[in-house]
C-alpha cells in the first residue's frame, strides 16, 4: 500500500481546505435563497434574460406581493474578478434590501472561461434593458432601479450605469429604451481596468479576464468607467477600505475626484483600515446606514 510522506499529504490537503469553505458558503446560500426570502415575496428562479452561443444565461427575481404601487428594485452583480462568482452566493447583499421592500435582481454572466472581455459587460448591459422591459410585471418602478455589485460586481454596476448609449459595447441587445438608473452603489468596484492589467497595481484575475486578445488594452481602457465620467451620470455612491490589496484604494479616490470635477452626485465612503470587503459589523452597519440615506436622498425612499 502506498504510503505519503506527512509533508506531501499536506501539500495535497491545503488547497482542498481552502476551496471547502467558498463551496459550503455557496451552496448554504443556494439553500437559503430558496427559503429565507420573507413569505411576503415572490420567487422567480433562474429565468432566461439572453442565450448567447448556445449558453443561457440566468437572473433571480425576488417580487413583494400584494404592493399597491411599484417598488423601487436592486440589480445586483457578483463578484469574483470576472473568473469565479455566482449570483447563488450574493444572498447576505440582497437581504438588507428585500427587508425593506425592494425588488431584487441578481444577475449571472459570462466569466472569463466561458468568454473573455468585453462579453460580462455586455451580458450586463443586456441584463438591464431585461429588467427595464420586463419589471412591470414584477411591480418594479423601472423609474427607481439601482445597480450595485462588489469588486468586479461593483465594476460592472459602473460601467452598465455609466456607458453611453452610443458606445458600440451596447448592442448585443438592441433595444429602444436607454439605459436608464436611479443610482449605483459601488462596492470597492474595479474603475480603472488598465490598471490592473498591467503595471505596479497588475492583478492576475484581469490577467486573466482580459486573456491574450492582440486589442487588450484597447477593451480594458474601453470597458474602465473612469473613461465615461460626464455630467448627466446618475448619483454614484462607492464602499472601498483604504487597505485593500485587490482593487486599489485609489481607483475609489480617482473615481470620486472625477465626478466631483463635473459635479456628478457622489459619495465615497471610506473603511478606515479595511481591506477587500469582510467588513466587520460594526462598519456593516455603518455602511448599511449611509446606503440608506444616501438612496433617500435621490429616491425619496425611507
Amino acid at each position: 500500500m502506498l504510503k505519503l510522506k506527512p509533508q506531501l499529504l499536506f501539500i495535497l490537503l491545503v488547497p482542498l481546505l481552502i476551496m471547502i469553505p467558498a463551496i459550503l458558503v455557496q451552496l448554504t446560500d443556494r439553500v437559503k435563497r430558496l427559503t429565507t426570502a420573507p413569505q411576503n415575496y415572490q420567487k422567480h428562479l433562474n429565468i432566461t434574460y439572453l442565450e448567447v452561443n448556445n449558453i443561457p444565461l440566468k437572473l433571480d427575481i425576488y417580487a413583494p406581493k400584494n404592493k399597491n404601487e411599484p417598488v423601487p428594485t436592486l440589480i445586483y452583480f457578483h463578484g469574483g474578478g470576472w473568473i469565479s462568482g455566482t449570483k447563488d452566493a450574493t444572498l447576505s447583499s440582497i437581504l438588507p434590501y428585500i427587508k425593506k421592500g425592494w425588488g431584487v435582481v441578481t444577475v449571472q454572466y459570462r466569466l472569463a472561461n466561458i468568454s473573455l472581455a468585453p462579453a460580462a459587460v455586455k451580458d450586463s448591459l443586456c441584463a438591464v434593458k431585461w429588467v427595464m422591459n420586463n419589471g412591470n410585471k414584477y411591480g418594479f418602478d423601472i423609474n427607481k432601479i439601482v445597480l450595485s455589485g462588489e469588486s468586479a460586481g461593483g465594476h460592472l454596476a459602473l460601467i452598465t450605469g455609466m456607458l453611453p448609449a452610443s458606445s458600440d459595447l451596447d448592442h448585443q441587445c438592441p433595444s429602444n429604451k436607454k439605459i436608464k438608473v436611479a443610482a449605483i452603489v459601488n462596492w470597492y468596484g474595479i474603475t480603472d481596468v488598465a490598471d490592473v492589467l498591467q503595471g505596479k497595481h497588475q492583478q492576475d484575475y484581469a490577467v486573466e479576464w482580459l486573456g491574450n486578445q492582440s486589442d487588450r488594452l484597447e477593451i480594458a481602457h474601453k470597458v474602465s468607467p473612469i473613461n465615461y465620467v460626464r455630467e448627466d451620470l446618475p448619483p454614484i455612491l462607492t464602499i472601498h477600505g483604504d487597505a485593500d490589496t485587490i482593487v486599489p484604494y485609489s481607483h475609489a479616490i480617482q473615481l470620486h475626484q472625477a465626478l466631483e470635477t463635473v459635479q456628478v452626485p457622489n459619495k465615497l465612503m471610506t473603511i478606515k483600515n479595511g481591506g477587500h470587503g469582510w467588513f466587520n459589523n460594526q462598519e456593516m452597519t455603518a455602511i448599511y446606514k449611509r446606503i440608506y440615506h444616501f438612496l433617500g436622498s435621490y429616491l425619496h425612499q425611507k
